[in-house]
């Protein structure tokens, strides 16, 4: 077995490399959320590739694997215990990428092979996804919220470079008083990341953080932490508007931002700015020492 880790400052991301005669696959270790993205260089289900992705979450006290495939891929890992939970919109430019995924402790013996049809739907074996039913709830108070205040303006935001010492003070900070919703760890592999600032009246300051894959053109969008109350609900929606006009001038035709999903007034901010629901992960954040489903906020911003 050979095998490479790469680790940052924090420690809160591994990158994690495996190649020998049973797998060929990387793993993204983010400890903050307790979370694996798998990254697969070999096609195919085979139960040693499920027993070496589970064995290998249990020993780095990982909760949730999740892996990033194509349409034709889907069916491999609902084989290997995953199930589909949505899909990030144009993620490979010009498709999208189908999220699959699986709680650790819930994963059994690997499925039989059946014949596969292009209209069938994995999920439908399975029982309700409760998650997405949670999720659901909370999308539906968060527009009625956002209808109730159409009417009002948004207040002006502006954005800045962030250096780096004063976005690691804001992580910890945040962390240390249980409102970061992330900590802006990698995503993906050899992407670029860059940390901003949006400052607004009152005081008002939201570290922010874009992670832009260069030869798939989608950004995915990170924010520190969530309003509080409807002063920081609007200025965080402005926030939002803010940072997206950003984007396509660095080359990003669709984003992304994965947050917990059981906050109403969080889930407004993305719904006032024109973004959808694309997936719920189940168990996928850990916030406030708590884990939490997840919610991927999807919006085009160009045609691809």
């Amino acid at each position: 077995m050979a095998a490479t880790t790469q680790r940052n400052e924090q420690q809160a991301f591994d990158e994690l490399t495996f190649h020998n005669d049973a797998v060929s696959l990387c793993m993204l270790v983010n400890r903050r959320h307790q979370t694996v993205r798998v990254i697969d260089f070999r096609a195919g289900a085979t139960a040693a590739k499920q027993r070496f992705v589970v064995s290998t979450a249990k020993r780095e006290n990982i909760e949730k694997l999740f892996v990033l495939v194509e349409r034709d891929e889907v069916h491999t890992w609902s084989r290997l215990g995953f199930r589909r939970e949505g899909s990030i919109p144009a993620f490979y430019r010009r498709s999208d990428a189908w999220i699959m995924g699986a709680v650790v402790g819930n994963v059994g013996p690997m499925r039989p092979e059946r014949a596969y049809d292009d209209d069938d739907d994995d999920d439908d074996i399975e029982e309700p996804f409760v998650a997405a039913e949670r999720a659901d709830k909370v999308i539906e108070k968060a527009k009625r919220l956002v209808k109730e205040t159409a009417d009002k303006a948004v207040p002006a935001t502006k954005v800045a470079p962030a250096r780096r010492d004063a976005v690691q003070r804001a992580i910890v900070a945040a962390t240390k008083n249980g409102r970061a919703i992330s900590g802006f760890e990698t995503f993906s592999r050899d992407a670029e990341r860059t940390n901003l600032v949006v400052t607004g009246k009152g005081g008002f300051e939201l570290y922010a953080s874009y992670e832009l894959q260069p030869s798939f053109a989608s950004a995915m969008l990170d924010i520190l932490q969530a309003p509080r109350d409807e002063s920081e609900r609007m200025l965080t929606v402005s926030a939002i508007r803010t940072l997206l006009g950003r984007l396509p001038e660095i080359g990003a035709v669709s984003t992304f931002s994965i947050v917990p999903a059981d906050d109403v007034l969080l889930a407004s901010c993305f719904l006032a700015n024109g973004f959808r629901k694309s997936a719920v992960l189940a168990s996928h954040v850990n916030v406030a020492a708590g884990r939490r489903d997840a919610i991927v906020w999807s919006k085009k911003l160009a045609d691809n």
